[in-house]
């Protein structure tokens, strides 16, 4: 996604998340969002308990899932692209 331009009234915004660090969740980070793993590894922990594990690659709507956390388990950085209405276009 970061090698296209997006259209009027939208804006790309990049998330971050350092080898073996825990980003956590909240709902607000990913309002609108089209996210797209575009490097590393990025693991979804639920409020269950539960794991997913994501590959480059990855399109993802994050808004309003049972979530807990994003963590990267892996040794490099992982970085996440999100495509979202621009701030004066949002709700």
């Amino acid at each position: 996604m970061l090698r296209r331009p997006v259209p009027a009234g939208f804006e790309v915004l990049l998330y971050l998340i350092a080898p073996g660090a825990v980003r956590p969740y909240r709902a607000e980070d990913w309002r609108d969002a089209l996210v797209v793993l575009e490097r590393g590894v990025v693991e979804l922990h639920g409020t269950d308990g539960g794991r997913l594990r994501l590959a480059p690659g990855a399109v993802l709507f994050l808004c309003g899932l049972p979530l807990r956390s994003l963590a990267n388990p892996g040794s490099e950085l992982a970085l996440l692209s999100g495509v979202v209405r621009r701030a004066a276009a949002r709700r």
